[in-house]
């Protein structure tokens, strides 16, 4: 009977264990957030960091070498093209109710055309002001979602500022951290985790490395097709949003090509047909041509879960969740292939080689063998 009292209180223990840690967890999420952000940032980095320490920098230089470099390109492109980009965004804020009269005016010009039937379900079905205030309400609420992750615009730039400092301290001290935190596990996982740090870090790094220079490319793209299509007076605000969106896998491309295809069905329906085909086409290299090679042979993961993580991240913590949820998505697909499905496959083969040795000879004929497999 005590043992039995004894068992209940353990697992009363543990539930008020478990609980209290969730609690716990939800009282710090942003500083969890935080942290991934920094891992992310730590890993996409560390190889110029590493290539500055061959250079004989010390790795502590290397990292403020390397962030000051990127912030001053940073800093130098938003000086040049970022006040062009932010007039033309503010212009095409302003005249998007327009737009939104014009696409009304022109499907419905269509409608009518086709039969008074049509005109009239499509004037029941279309509300144009519903539309853009459904449109307005849910780019506010997913804004908002990452918003309160960092408590306001205070707390966002203290957050990226932390973030930046503890990245930094991570890649300057990563053999010491990474050989403290592995030594809380025992043998042999100890050291097989440390094996997999610098395996985990490239997947994780070499995803945002490739997401930020596929967006670049696309972004030019755009701009310059746009601007050949005849909407020059948006082109680079355009091709921006479209750039940044892209960041975001899968749902990106889509939410970037809204804009433009907006701006572009006020001015006619064929320079809607022509932006149309010019994201289909920058779509598609980007699927079949960039993506693969700068990419996807850092990820290793299957789209379907590639898309997931992003959907994940997106209901957790808004657009902070889905730019850095698939790194460590493709961070902790890495450990699972190393430390469980590899080995996992290499017993398999290992017992298969075994049982195929056991066959004697006279049984191991071509038949046999044909059965076997």
């Amino acid at each position: 009977m005590s043992q039995r009292i004894s068992i209940s209180l353990s697992n009363i223990a543990i539930i008020l264990g478990l609980v209290l840690s969730l609690v716990l967890v939800w009282q710090i999420r942003s500083l969890l957030v935080v942290l991934m952000i920094s891992v992310v940032l730590a890993a996409s980095i560390a190889p110029l960091v590493n290539l500055l320490e061959k250079w004989r920098f010390p790795r502590w230089l290397g990292v403020v070498v390397s962030y000051l470099s990127i912030i001053g390109v940073l800093t130098g492109v938003m000086l040049i093209i970022g006040p062009t980009v932010f007039e033309q965004i503010e212009r095409l804020l302003r005249q998007l109710p327009v737009f939104a009269d014009t696409i009304v005016k022109r499907v419905e010009t269509w409608a009518m055309n086709l039969n008074d039937t049509s005109a009239k379900l499509f004037a029941d079905l279309f509300d144009a002001q519903a539309l853009t205030s459904w449109l307005f309400r849910s780019s506010q609420q997913l804004v908002l979602r990452s918003y309160g992750i960092t408590r306001g615009i205070v707390g966002a730039v203290v957050s990226v500022v932390l973030a930046l400092f503890i990245s930094g301290y991570m890649v300057a001290d990563s053999r010491t951290l990474i050989r403290s935190f592995v030594q809380l596990f025992p043998t042999p996982w100890n050291d097989r985790l440390a094996a997999q740090a610098s395996v985990v870090s490239h997947r994780m790094g070499g995803y945002i490395r490739g997401r930020l220079l596929v967006s670049g490319i696309l972004g030019l793209a755009i701009t310059t097709g746009l601007r050949f299509l005849g909407l020059a007076d948006f082109s680079l605000a355009l091709g921006a949003i479209a750039g940044v969106t892209n960041l975001i896998p899968f749902l990106g491309p889509i939410l970037g090509s809204i804009p433009a295809l907006i701006v572009a069905v006020s001015q006619g329906w064929w320079t809607f047909l022509w932006v149309l085909l010019l994201f289909v086409i920058i779509q598609n290299i980007e699927t079949y041509l960039l993506d693969p090679l700068l990419v996807g042979s850092s990820v290793g993961v299957h789209p379907l879960y590639q898309l997931l993580a992003v959907l994940g991240g997106v209901q957790i913590l808004g657009i902070i969740g889905a730019l850095i949820v698939p790194p460590w998505f493709a961070g902790a697909a890495a450990l699972v292939e190393n430390l469980y499905l590899r080995p996992k496959l290499a017993a398999e083969g290992k017992l298969r080689g075994e049982a195929l040795a056991t066959i004697s000879p006279a049984e191991n004929t071509e038949e046999g063998v044909k059965y076997e497999v």
